[in-house]
């Protein structure tokens, strides 16, 4: 049987420092979650925290709590210098899945200039691929994400970036899927 880690009640802010603690962070994280929107503001802070570990699971919650407020800076966390960080930001991005249905949503002009950049250089492949998901959502609406997902398709460097990438391009699984899906909604709401 695991050990369970008890964490005594604790304010918010020092739950976020425990997301650095290898042992502890789960127990953490989940309390965190639980705590629902009563944690937001304290994940947003964690976003600037010095340890990557905090910063990601910070990108996580915020996954699940996302705010208006908090697009903005999971925007910013992009740019962050811990790849991992980079990837739970443009996954809590992309993301519908981890979300309720009433979930703010970033607006494509203000995420796909940086995911656009983030496709086409970051220097590790698996931001990359993550990227692709997150640009791969715009893949039918806007030019710009369509041709990067097509462009990252054919010439990134690394397989697996390519096979991910394809999937949001036109052709692919994901694209012909999200094309069934928009026009079964756009017939559905047609009287």
């Amino acid at each position: 049987m695991p050990l369970k880690l008890h964490i005594p009640e604790m304010p918010v802010e020092d739950l976020i420092d425990l997301l650095a603690d290898p042992h502890r962070y789960i127990h953490a994280y989940t309390r965190l979650l639980k705590l629902g929107p009563e944690a937001t503001e304290a994940a947003r802070h964690g976003l600037s925290h010095a340890d990557a570990r905090v910063r990601e699971h910070c990108c996580k919650l915020l996954d699940h709590l996302m705010d208006a407020e908090s697009i903005p800076a999971v925007i910013e966390a992009l740019a962050d210098p811990s790849p991992s960080v980079r990837m739970q930001a443009a996954h809590a991005l992309a993301c519908d899945r981890c979300k309720p249905g009433d979930a703010c949503r970033p607006a494509p002009e203000a995420v796909l200039p940086f995911a656009i950049a983030m496709l086409a250089s970051d220097p590790s492949a698996h931001v990359r691929a993550r990227a692709a998901e997150l640009v791969g959502r715009w893949a039918h609406t806007h030019p710009a994400a369509r041709d990067a997902v097509i462009h990252a398709a054919t010439r990134d460097l690394s397989p697996a970036v390519r096979k991910k990438a394809s999937w949001y391009a036109p052709g692919g699984p994901i694209y012909r899927r999200a094309s069934i899906s928009s026009s079964h909604r756009t017939q559905a709401s047609v009287p």
